[in-house]
């Protein structure tokens, strides 16, 4: 049977981490087909990756701008196109898609610029397009099942937030050790590639999605601090949030935190209990009660209620991870493509959105901002 839905990518050669993340989630559904590609600017890697995924040598190019035109011309053309490049290219490449009139998901950050995401809204909204940004943990089936319980009142009204993001893969740039090896990814750090941020723009964003997406609550002002230890971007962020609900948070993201990996952690304290999650141990979520014991709620048990609980793929205690993640939001946004072809509103899909990517783009200005001028607060 031929595949629903046709797609093509921007970046991610078989040489980069995340375009294989994103090639393998696709395929979790077997829904979407890699036809088209401009893998990389390297010529022998854009012809390999092409190569492994069978796709055609004549919808291979060497330039993006070359593949919107030339797949919006064809009957055939792709549905969508995958951005998986550095994030100085995000904006022009999505916008030369969007303006060939196909739709998009790409990496976060969405842009560098408040006008260039500005812009971007706009454009999907102007063309009628869907835009879908990779924030990956938004995807697991517990984060789901909290955003549930929440909308549910299980902890009542909210409180207080407090979230953090750790990892030490950068804690070399603190001392640095003669002859190491460098980090592949250690383009975060310049400005050229990564704009205004680092830290902040590599995970905090992470942080304001999350924690939006499973509370609703929107941030209206924050005050932060960003460390840089003499580099030319932030290694590591304390930021104060003030939601417009006057309810405050706490977030933390830093890469010089030694001893912890990829440590995305998600506390929600309301008046009638709280909720905590952790990305390392996606399969569990804590619940606390009011006056009640705390309970380790399990991924796939047959005692979560909550519809988000159907989107679990393998049964408890077999462990899901990443990739499934991922797979789940591209699963959505395949899933609202076909009903968009089909007619059908689209309003509801559950998926991070190009606002979403701006909202992301306005936190990463207003911390930034903060922690230039003295830590004052900064409205969003």
């Amino acid at each position: 049977m031929a595949k629903q839905i046709r797609y093509g990518m921007v970046g991610g050669d078989l040489h980069a981490f995340i375009g294989e993340v994103h090639r393998k989630a696709i395929n979790f559904d077997t829904r979407a087909e890699l036809v088209a590609g401009c893998f990389s600017n390297i010529p022998e890697y854009n012809v390999e990756t092409a190569e492994a995924y069978c796709v055609n040598g004549s919808r291979v190019y060497d330039d993006y701008k070359e593949m919107a035109a030339k797949e919006s011309a064809r009957e055939d053309g792709i549905d969508f196109v995958s951005i998986a490049t550095p994030n100085f290219l995000h904006y022009e490449v999505a916008k030369e898609f969007l303006s060939h009139g196909i739709n998009v998901v790409c990496e976060k950050p969405l842009c560098f610029e408040i006008e260039q995401g500005e812009e971007l809204v706009k454009l999907a909204k102007d063309k009628g397009l869907l835009f879908g940004i990779t924030y990956t943990y938004t995807g697991y089936t517990m984060t789901k099942v909290m955003k549930e319980m929440i909308a549910e009142g299980k902890i009542g009204k909210i409180a207080s937030v407090s979230a953090e993001y750790a990892q030490d893969w950068l804690i070399n740039e603190l001392s640095p050790v003669e002859g190491a090896q460098e980090n592949l990814s250690v383009w975060r750090k310049d400005p050229k590639y990564s704009g205004i941020s680092n830290c902040v723009g590599d995970i905090g964003t992470h942080i304001e999605n999350y924690v939006h997406y499973v509370t609703g609550l929107k941030i209206k002002r924050l005050l932060a601090t960003a460390n840089t230890y003499g580099h030319a971007l932030d290694l590591n962020s304390n930021i104060i949030v003030e939601y417009e609900n006057g309810v405050n948070g706490a977030y933390w993201c830093s890469q010089i935190a030694m001893g912890h990996l990829n440590g995305l952690v998600v506390r929600v304290f309301g008046e009638l209990g709280s909720l905590e999650w952790q990305q390392e141990h996606p399969d569990y979520l804590r619940f606390t009660p009011k006056g009640g014991a705390p309970q380790m709620l399990s991924r796939g048990d047959g005692y979560i209620k909550e519809k988000a609980g159907a989107s679990s793929r393998i049964p408890v205690g077999h462990p899901e991870g990443l990739y499934i993640a991922f797979a789940n939001i591209y699963r959505n946004f395949i899933s609202a493509l076909i009903d968009k072809k089909n007619g059908k509103d689209v309003s509801g899909a559950d998926f991070p959105t190009v606002s979403d990517g701006l909202s992301g783009v306005k936190f990463i200005h207003a911390v930034i901002g903060s922690a230039k001028n003295n830590s004052s607060w900064m409205e969003l």
